[in-house]
């Protein structure tokens, strides 16, 4: 999800996945897969670095997961009931 401004300045959260393309007329109108269109603040070029930066920060996630770096994985669920 990235969070973007909608061109009378209320806040709008939106899946990133759900982003057909994107047209810079005067301002930046993202075409959802849904047939929605969405008129932005934000360039076209800020969008592209949200999604980029969203979806960066789910892999970091996964590759510092325990059982890809070697640590120790947390209590298993019989220890958490403890």
């Amino acid at each position: 999800m990235i969070r973007l401004t909608r061109l009378n300045h209320l806040p709008l959260v939106l899946n990133s996945d759900l982003i057909e393309h994107i047209e810079v007329t005067p301002d930046t109108v993202i075409s959802l897969t849904t047939g929605q269109k969405i008129v932005v603040l934000e360039s076209a070029e800020e969008v592209m670095e949200r999604v980029r930066q969203f979806r960066r920060s789910i892999f970091e996630g996964l590759i510092r997961c325990p059982a890809r770096d070697g640590t120790e994985p947390g209590p298993s669920p019989e220890q958490q009931r403890e």
